[in-house]
């Protein structure tokens, strides 16, 4: 008997389907998409109408050949990959490619993977949504012809090896231009003073602040002198109640950006984690710009939270989606089942459906009540109050099960909580007062959350596209997550206690930063070069304004087609002419100065493998000119901030560090930072010694311990065959030979091989190919010698 074929576009989701649906249906995946353009060639027909040139890759034949004979034998072919536009364009190939036959195929879609759900999409089975697909190959041949038409450019002006896309190089540009507000921050100071008053029992201590800074030490030193003999009154006391609303369910850049604040997820962990917990039936759709809940789901809330805390504390929300062009699908993320509080899985996996569960259940609690007392002190003879506020909690409400966080940049409210009683023109008496010295605070490098919320707000990118972009932009080396260390400050406090007034100087670190994205040198030079001649490209409105099309596009009020031919004749043009552009400097190329000793130019640039630093320019004419001499940027230089000095100190590089069992050892910079170099061995510097200081003590430290790592790895080699070596690996002991790997058999030791053992389980190991790898030794500037 002929079965129903169902096709999904994960194995996981498969599996969880499969669960559902009764011996008549088959459930099979096709492992993402099967068809795509091609890799390597630009694969859109111009001429006509942008046709794209889709292939199926080598490792989807097999998939394709499968799926195929087992649609061909079915009775009705069901089309189940996700209800977005990716996945329209999945059932979209599935359908062209299998040569499907439309009587027999439907498509079929649901935003949960639970029985219900199911169940329903059966009994309501459509067609496929041409306008979806349509919009998802506008975005790829879109992208297609930025990356390929932009790239070859970058190759030749910049570096090889380049690559430009739409949204990637726009969230660049975001952190370049961020990193250069910082450099270019001037931080202004000012006086924070703060007061304790001990009140009329003679015990209570009530901490104030005055309500405006004071603009320089003199004035904080004369403010205090005045408030040593001022008289003090409680000139009034005021209490508000106000209240606290829920925040909404999670939409895909929300869920993002609290599970960097609450768990420490990064945005692609949050996805795959959000995807697992989808498939496996936990959750709704994670891709979604959505605050939409089902009638079902708000149902079972009201059960949930009345079951348990009350009626009180249950409130019917219903939220209005603010994101313009919200398509992906038509539901926030909630559970599937609010009943269920924890569900079976990994850490990460609970961690995250605790955070969604309870932040479902929250934007259907009542409110939270609170009430604000300020009390405020004025000061005999002066303009300026002090004042003491604190917040009570009067009903908790949502609050009971879900907080929001903030971003660890963002300022935080002073939670003061209960203030001591206080009495209506009591005259408090001054325990001690305090000015210390602040500062305005730069602007906070982005997070990969922040940077999510960032192109949200410009409307640049979708659901779908956060992570991938964020992910990309890190994998093509021009961002960098990581750390910066902070800078010493100083800063003044003048304390008043006991009618004396004291003075003096602190130091703390500040600008410290930990997780964050950083544009690096490459990074930097490519968007500067894309604004400079790509602006239109590079300009936020316009990146937002060509989703906007997609959008109008997924509708059907655009032809795909259409908007394409407008943005190539308005893009092609500009990639001629900056392909046309000659410059005289390499792009990035920046003058630092002068060689003292030399008197030739100083450069830092991009090079082959990095930012580098060049004396001299040479000359092409004049054989007996002197060449140019290079040096690499240690870890934490950058060609923007470097500084002459800076740079003539790499050339300080290589140097002697003494001498080693009658050998020099050589202190070096290469590609792969600082290192030492002793007889034939590289052995790197750890970040805790400065090359350019490094004693021959810890350089000889340092050889000695790369030799007994060396000692620990190898277990056998032979001298009558020098390339052939027993060495202990991470995942346990192997042969090397001639630089490939080969398993030992779990039923030999490797100290008791011979030879001849090793040679015969070279010899019966399957035929190894390898990756195709150029290997070699680093010279003394980092090169790399074959």
């Amino acid at each position: 008997m002929q079965k129903k074929l169902v096709i999904v576009e994960s194995p996981a989701k498969a599996k969880t389907i499969e669960k559902f649906l009764g011996k008549d249906y088959q459930v099979l995946s096709s492992y993402g998409h099967i068809r795509d353009l091609k890799a390597k060639e630009f694969s859109v027909d111009i001429e006509h109408d942008y046709t794209p040139q889709y292939v199926i890759p080598a490792d989807k034949r097999k998939v394709v050949a499968e799926l195929k004979k087992a649609s061909a034998g079915a009775e009705e072919v069901l089309l189940a990959s996700d209800e977005d536009r990716e996945g329209e364009a999945i059932a979209w190939h599935l359908a062209e490619t299998l040569g499907l036959e439309p009587e027999k195929t439907q498509r079929i879609v649901f935003h949960e993977i639970t029985k219900n759900a199911i169940l329903h999409a059966l009994n309501h089975p459509r067609s496929i949504n041409i306008n979806l697909v349509n919009a998802q190959q506008a975005r790829r041949v879109l992208d297609r012809m930025v990356g390929f038409e932009v790239s070859p450019i970058l190759w030749r002006k910049v570096k090889p090896a380049l690559s430009a896309g739409r949204v990637q190089s726009v969230a660049v540009r975001l952190l370049v231009e961020r990193e250069r507000e910082i450099q270019q921050f001037v931080s202004e100071a000012s006086y924070r003073v703060t007061a304790h008053f001990l009140l009329s029992d003679g015990q209570t201590l009530l901490k104030t602040e005055l309500n405006r800074r004071l603009k320089n030490r003199e004035e904080a030193r004369d403010f205090l002198q005045f408030c040593r003999t001022a008289e003090f009154v409680v000139d009034d006391i005021s209490t508000k109640p106000f209240r606290k609303s829920p925040p909404p369910p999670f939409t895909t850049s929300t869920l993002q950006q609290e599970a960097a604040r609450k768990l420490g997820f990064s945005v692609s962990q949050t996805m795959i984690v959000a995807q697992r917990l989808y498939e496996s039936g936990c959750i709704t759709y994670m891709r979604t710009d959505s605050l939409n809940l089902s009638d079902l789901a708000l149902g079972a809330s009201r059960e949930t939270i009345t079951g348990t805390y009350g009626e009180k504390y249950y409130r019917f929300r219903k939220y209005q989606t603010k994101s313009k062009g919200a398509q992906e699908a038509h539901e926030a993320i909630r559970p599937t089942d609010m009943s269920a509080p924890e569900i079976h899985g990994s850490v990460q996996d609970k961690k995250l459906y605790d955070l969604i569960y309870k932040r479902t259940l929250a934007c259907q609690m009542a409110d939270a009540e609170l009430e604000r007392t300020t009390i405020t002190i004025g000061i005999g003879g002066k303009k300026e109050k002090f004042t003491a506020t604190g917040e009570v909690i009067q009903f908790d409400g949502f609050l009971h099960v879900y907080m929001e966080s903030v971003d660890e940049d963002a300022e935080k409210e002073q939670e003061n909580g209960l203030l001591p009683p206080v009495a209506l023109n009591e005259t408090p008496g001054l325990s001690e007062m305090t000015a210390v010295e602040r500062f305005t605070q730069r602007p906070p490098r982005y997070t990969e959350a922040t940077l999510v919320r960032r192109l949200e707000e410009l409307g640049i990118g979708r659901p779908s596209t956060y992570a991938p972009t964020i992910q990309t932009i890190q994998n093509r080396e021009y961002v960098v997550r990581g750390d910066r260390p902070g800078k010493e400050r100083t800063y003044g406090i003048l304390a008043l206690k006991d009618g004396q007034i004291t003075s003096a100087d602190k130091t703390e670190v500040v600008g410290a930063d930990r997780n964050k994205l950083l544009p690096t040198d490459i990074g930097i030079v490519v968007n500067d070069f894309l604004v400079d001649y790509f602006p239109d490209v590079m300009d936020y409105n316009f990146t937002a304004s060509v989703e906007k099309e997609f959008d109008a596009i997924a509708e059907g009020e655009l032809a795909w087609t259409r908007a394409l031919d407008k943005f190539y004749k308005f893009f092609h043009p500009i990639v001629e002419a900056t392909s046309a552009v000659k410059t005289v400097h390499k792009v990035g190329e920046r003058q630092v100065g002068i060689d003292p000793q030399s008197g030739e130019p100083v450069f830092v640039k991009i090079g082959r493998y990095g930012p580098i630093a060049q004396i001299g320019q040479g000359s092409p004419d004049n054989k007996d000119a002197p060449k140019p001499r290079f040096a690499s940027l240690m870890k934490g230089q950058s060609i923007e901030t470097i500084t002459l000095e800076e740079t003539l100190k790499l050339f300080d590089l290589p140097r002697s560090a003494g001498e080693f069992e009658g050998d020099e050892i050589t202190v070096g910079l290469g590609r792969f930072g600082p290192y030492i170099r002793f007889r034939d061995k590289f052995i790197s510097i750890p970040k805790t010694l400065n090359p350019h200081t490094i004693s021959d003590e810890e350089a000889i430290r340092l050889i000695r311990e790369k030799r007994a790592r060396e000692a620990e790895r190898i277990i056998k080699q032979f001298e009558e065959e020098p390339g052939l070596e027993v060495l202990n690996g991470r995942y346990g002991a192997y042969i090397a030979c001639q630089g490939v790997n080969y398993r030992i058999p779990k039923d030999m030791k490797p100290d008791e091989l011979t030879l001849e053992a090793c040679r015969k389980i070279i010899e019966l190991s399957p035929t190894k190919t390898g990756k195709s790898r150029k290997t070699g030794k680093r010279n003394e500037k980092g090169a790399v010698s074959k």
